[in-house]
């Protein structure tokens, strides 16, 4: 379905910017062509009409383009609505069949206006097949599907709730919100929906399939039951020609048509099932107009990526976790797959290396082959991971079951797995497990990198890494001839080290594809020695190797050391752990490949001045010498620039030995020389990581030229985008001083404990029997997080259980809060340089700490009102957040008087804050080698840069064909596409498309809440752009809705005060302004100053502004008095901060004696009216001072017109004071019918 979908979006509205890129070289048109363009945009789309079977006057009408294939023409016509019941089918034109393979404008005659007619086909046992899956899914009779891969409610969204409940609440509710209320995980969960419409009670297979030899020889295919909702039973044969009704029952076998009057027969099973059935055709109607409610995106099923796993899931007796029978789940794999299981298996090594094969000359075989690689990739992947999930539970047998258990090896499906640990020695004096665990995750970035690459000639395997349950596996594609018996004295290595690094191989075939590699990764050329100290000059590091296939092509292997050794981190870890013994546990610490590049440009950037000055200085000095020679001075510019132009980028070069500091024995003082100088140049690049790198990320966080991140994710994401290694935790823990940059101290060790957490978990789970894990991590959990409700938990092992596996290790049971504490110091101590406070498990964020930690280990969790400590029962229920009056009140008197019996005191002694019941399920963490696409970025990149340079028209054509492209390529439902919708929402939202951008924005939204997670910091980042976008369109009451869902957000992701909520407040309180709510707004601002207070701190300039705006807010609400102190104090930081002459300072002075004046007035009218009630006898609380304040006055004030007849001539304070005199009166807020008008407000705003 999203295959269609994504045709469907492609023809409809991205194939016109299809006339802005030249086919012949991929290159943007000139300017000049913007006249021709809508017309060949109109040449580029058709209308095709297409003629159906059986009734003449049946068509339907589909708009193409020229570069699609006849296939995905095909799977248009299936997804068409009058054309759902086809899917065995050829197309013809003229008489003539049509190839499904070639394109549209390859079949002769056929253009504008032309009519294919659509002819049914005799099926085939395969089709046949596809067809009865296909028609279950339609017609709602697959029921819910066991996945093994992507666990409980993969890729849900929760955008249409969200907007639902926006839709439901008047301004008053909208503008509403608890900031201090706890974090309620019941966010994250998707509403309970009505139950779809049934159309039909089951479709599955007949005991009586599959057809025996004789009736096979007369076109038998399948033997099908259908139940209608009527409760009839119908016996179906799928025949060659289509499907009918037979004689069969349970009991007797008799497969050939019934007789007249119930011979029902039909080409199609749906048209077969609106015949048997009277209550089909209005059931199905109803079941298409219930799935149409919801937003397209969210529903379609995803192909091209893995979905992302929920980590709170509701509990089993939800509607949405229902399990519902379902005969026909167990029939699945012989549908989809054949009686043999052998549809689904791919030689994907083959499939892959051919794929690198095909031409990329131009556009269209660029976008056809980048198309089919994302796609096979994404088949991998999950092939990968299921695989993988098999090998770790014990599914699949070893091919060396005689080996240790880390050292087997396994193939299933066509792919090869092995454990990411040291089974054969490989890596004793790196680290063993450790350091193999760290160079399989290298491998895998190294895969990717070189894939990205993409050189001709130079081929690498498939590879994905897997982390399930404590153990790495690494599946990769079948290299051919890996597992070849060489000949004696042959070595099974062509190029790089062969055996350790005793033996070493220099094929001369590889030195030219990786010399290309080489010069990409800034890899230097570099001689290595064998253990007989022979010299081998080797473009890649000898890690690094190279194996001629036994098809002949050359592929590179174990990519983990691309880049240099971070060798003071080594020395320096040899200089502790020689004090206190606590070493890095492993050797394994190379440089990112980020870090690399980042150096190349700095030292690009100097040579480049370098030249420029030295070129100048040579210019200068021939000048001096032909002075006597005259020239005007514009000559003499020319030349100048010509000078400037001779810089030759080839004399530059900068590159790294990735080989130093590991044991390289150079033999003569030439070679010892030159290998202390690429020493060298590793130390500089290792001093710059630390002496410029991580303070410079640190001191970007500060003056928030870098935003804030919100999590363990997100903030990893940034390190390691400036090329800083997570070891470099505790250098920036080290570097965090003032109040913004502690939050980013708590969050890094935040991160340290849940990484170290997943080390000292996956230690316990790695060799545990997959039933025991459960009561594992609930134990481990409970030591963690729950260990200030119940401090001595006990582990909950079924006994029945543990008797069946008497072998394993059940180490876990004896850890305590105590040692699980000392086991987490210990790690963050020799793995990031941490060393935690003695109370650090008192200060940790229990429900953002499970959250990292579920994620990090893969748990799917029960969502409930998890217990952290040991107050009563009404804590858990603040969380939730079901505050409903009395009720609640009720349920904690009823629990108070349940308090002293003894079954409640017994019970509070064993409780947890976690049961094995709660760990619902695991889902593998994935980690893939798939390359980005290269031209949906270019044409992104090319669009922006044609609207910089004032180019719109270009621009916004070479936007939408980024968009098209990226929907092509990836398929819709992808993380990259999410990305795309986003940047290019913004792009549009800039150029004021807000239609457009809105649309774009809500697209982001959904899909990356199905690709990356409901409530991943990207997903909370696209909730709030899509809030602003709304807003910007006029309407606040929904943007409202999607900035609150944002800060619900915010509290499970980060917890209360993150320094970059402080933005979306302040947004959310202009929002209702617009709306008029003055009095709502004003408590917005008043909580945006609160956090920007507490995080920056209320000194600040940030506080300033806040204050500012304030206190127009206050104006606005009738509380001049209260607008007026806060002015003070903006006014006050503005002249200490900025000085008196900064604009700033000025325009608050002004707003402040404006303000002034009219508080002065207010005091003075309320004096009199007070006198003259005492002079009448009248006794009577006076009003609040602002409550008098007319509108007009305030708005007034506001807009700076309101003159006093007689200026007072008193300083600000002591006219402070004279209105202070009456600040004993007692307040009574009162909320005004009528208010000033909004421009006012947005005036100061802007201001």
């Amino acid at each position: 379905m999203a295959e269609k979908q994504e045709h469907q979006d492609t023809s409809a509205t991205a194939e016109p910017a299809t006339a802005d890129v030249n086919p012949a070289n991929g290159e943007p048109i000139a300017e000049n062509n913007d006249e021709g363009t809508e017309e060949d945009v109109a040449e580029a789309l058709f209308p095709l009409t297409i003629s159906l079977p059986h009734d003449e006057s049946s068509k339907i009408h589909i708009v193409v383009s020229p570069q699609e294939q006849i296939h995905e023409l095909r799977q248009s016509v299936i997804e068409h609505p009058d054309a759902f019941q086809y899917s065995c089918f050829h197309f013809e034109h003229k008489g003539e069949r049509i190839n499904d393979f070639v394109q549209i404008s390859d079949v002769k005659g056929l253009g504008p206006e032309a009519e294919i007619r659509l002819v049914e086909d005799p099926y085939t046992e395969k089709e046949a097949r596809i067809h009865v899956i296909r028609i279950r899914d339609l017609v709602g009779a697959a029921g819910d599907r066991t996945d093994t891969l992507h666990g409980i409610l993969p890729g849900v969204s929760l955008f249409d709730s969200v907007t639902a409940e926006a839709k439901d609440v008047d301004n008053v509710q909208a503008s509403t919100y608890e900031f201090d209320a706890p974090a309620k995980t019941s966010v994250l969960l998707p509403r309970e929906e009505e139950s779809a419409p049934k159309t039909v009670k089951s479709v599955s297979l007949s005991p009586w399939n599959p057809p025996p030899y004789h009736l096979r020889q007369k076109g038998h295919l399948l033997y099908l039951i259908v139940t209608t909702n009527e409760g009839e039973q119908y016996q179906i044969t799928s025949h060659v020609g289509g499907f009918y009704v037979n004689k069969s029952s349970n009991s007797k076998f008799d497969p050939l048509p019934r007789p007249a009057p119930k011979a029902y027969s039909a080409h199609s099973l749906l048209t077969l099932l609106r015949q048997i059935s009277p209550s089909f055709a209005e059931s199905f109607d109803q079941l298409l107009q219930f799935n149409n409610r919801k937003e397209p995106l969210a529903t379609f099923q995803m192909t091209n990526a893995i979905p992302a796993a929920p980590w709170l899931v509701p509990s089993q007796s939800s509607p949405l976790c229902a399990h519902s029978s379902d005969i026909t789940r167990t029939q699945e794999g012989y549908l989809i797959a054949g009686v043999d299981n052998t549809d689904t298996l791919r030689d994907w090594n083959e499939e892959f290396q051919a794929a690198r094969e095909l031409p990329k000359e131009t556009v269209q075989d660029r976008v056809f082959r980048e198309r089919f690689i994302s796609k096979l990739f994404a088949d991998y992947t999950d092939a990968a991971a299921r695989g993988a999930i098999l090998v770790a539970r014990g599914e699949v047998t070893p091919l060396n079951p005689t080996e240790g258990r880390d050292a087997q090896i396994f193939v299933y499906n066509n792919v090869f797995f092995s454990f990411g640990a040291d089974g054969v020695g490989t890596f004793t004096s790196e680290g063993g497990d450790d350091a193999a665990r760290v160079a399989t995750g290298k491998d895998v970035n190294g895969v990717r990198i070189v894939n990205q690459l993409d050189i001709d000639g130079l081929y690498s395997p498939a590879t994905v890494v897997v982390d399930y349950l404590g153990k790495r596996i690494v599946g990769q594609t079948v290299v051919p001839g890996i597992f070849k018996q060489r000949e004696p004295g042959e070595n099974s290595i062509d190029y790089g080290a062969v055996e350790g690094k005793d033996v070493i191989a220099a094929d001369e075939r590889f030195a030219a594809p990786f010399e290309k590699l080489s010069q990409a990764l800034r890899v230097k050329k570099h001689p290595v020695w064998d253990k007989d100290g022979k010299r081998f000059d080797l473009e890649a590091s000898v890690e690094t190797k190279g194996l001629m296939g036994t098809d002949g092509r050359k592929y590179v292997l174990d990519l983990y050391r691309i880049t240099p050794l971070d060798v003071l981190w080594l020395e320096e870890n040899d200089a502790e752990a020689e004090e206190d013994g606590m070493e890095y546990p492993h050797r394994m610490t190379v440089l990112r490949p980020e870090l690399v590049e980042a150096l190349r440009t700095l030292k690009w950037s100097e040579w480049v001045n370098a030249e420029i000055t030295r070129i100048k200085e040579r210019s200068a000095r021939e000048k001096s010498e032909n002075k006597d020679s005259e020239g005007s001075n514009e000559e003499k510019d020319t030349e100048d620039t010509e000078m400037e132009e001779k810089i030759d980028g080839s004399n530059f070069s900068f590159s790294l030995n990735p080989d130093v500091f590991s044991g390289l024995a150079p033999q003569t003082d030439e070679e010892k020389k030159e290998l202390a100088a690429d020493e060298e140049d590793v130390r500089n690049a290792c001093k710059h990581l630390r002496d410029i790198g991580v303070p410079d990320f640190v001191d970007d966080i500060k003056s928030s030229d870098l935003p804030f991140p919100m999590d363990g994710s997100s903030l990893t994401k940034m390190m390691h985008k400036r090329g800083i290694n997570m070891r470099y935790l505790g250098k920036i823990v080290s570097l965090c001083e003032g109040p913004r940059l502690l939050r980013l101290r708590d969050l890094c060790l935040q991160e340290v404990i849940s990484r170290a957490f997943k080390h000292v978990a996956g230690r316990y789970l790695r060799y545990l029997p997959m039933p025991l894990t459960s009561a594992c991590i609930a134990h481990l959990l409970n030591c963690l997080l729950g260990s200030a409700f119940n401090g001595k938990p006990v582990a909950d092992i079924d006994e029945s259980l543990k008797s069946l596996y008497p072998e394993a290790d059940l180490a876990f049971a004896n850890v305590t809060p105590e040692s699980l504490r000392k086991e987490i110091e210990i790690q963050s101590t020799r793995r990031f340089k941490v060393t935690l406070e003695v109370d650090w498990h008192t200060g940790i964020k229990h429900l953002q700490l499970l959250r990292e930690v579920s994620l990090k280990l893969g748990l799917q969790l029960q969502a409930k009102d998890f217990q952290f400590t040991g107050e009563p029962c009404s804590a858990p229920e603040k969380v939730n957040g079901h505050a409903n009056g009395d009720g609640e009140k009720s349920k904690k008197k009823k629990k108070k008087a349940r308090e002293g019996s003894p079954a409640s005191v017994a019970s509070a002694a064993t409780q947890s804050t976690f049961s094995a019941d709660d760990i619902v399920n695991v889902v593998p963490i994935v980690k893939d080698s798939a390359p980005k696409s290269s031209i949906s970025e270019e044409a992104l990149e090319g669009g922006r840069h044609s609207i910089i340079q004032g180019n719109r028209k270009i621009g916004q054509e070479l936007l939408l064909e980024s968009l098209t492209l990226h929907e092509q390529i990836y398929g819709i439902l992808h993380s990259e596409v999410a990305r795309a919708y986003s940047s290019l929402a913004q792009i549009y939202y800039n150029l004021e498309e807000k239609e457009a951008a809105v649309d774009l924005a809500r697209k982001a939204v959904i899909v990356s809440e199905r690709t990356i997670g409901v409530d991943s910091a990207e997903t909370l980042l696209y909730y709030l752009n899509l809030g602003l976008y709304v807003h910007g369109s006029g309407d606040s009451k929904t943007a409202l809705a999607y900035v609150k869902h944002a800060l619900d957000l915010w509290k499970i992701i980060y917890g209360s005060d993150h320094p970059d909520s402080i933005t979306t407040l302040n947004n959310a309180a202009v929002m209702l302004q617009h709306m008029q709510a003055y009095h709502e707004s004003r408590i917005w601002f008043e909580q945006a100053l609160a956090v920007c207070e507490r995080v920056i701190g209320p000194q600040s300039l940030q506080a300033a502004s806040l204050l500012f705006q304030l206190a127009q807010a206050l104006a606005l609400d009738n509380e001049s008095k209260a607008a007026l102190t806060k002015m003070k104090e903006c006014y006050n930081t503005f002249l200490r901060e900025l000085g008196p002459e900064n604009t700033n300072t000025k325009e608050a002075e002004i707003w402040l004696e404006q303000l002034t004046q009219n508080a002065v007035a207010i005091a003075k009218r309320d004096k009199d009216a007070q006198a003259r009630r005492l002079r009448a006898g009248i006794k009577f609380p006076p009003k609040h001072l602002a409550g008098s304040t007319s509108p007009s006055t305030a708005s007034a004030a506001l807009n700076g017109k309101q003159k006093p007849t007689k200026p007072d001539a008193r300083s600000i304070d002591d006219l402070l004071k004279f209105i202070e005199g009456s600040s004993a009166q007692t307040k009574t807020t009162k909320k005004r019918t009528s208010r000033p008008s909004p421009k006012t407000r947005l005036v100061g705003a802007t201001s």
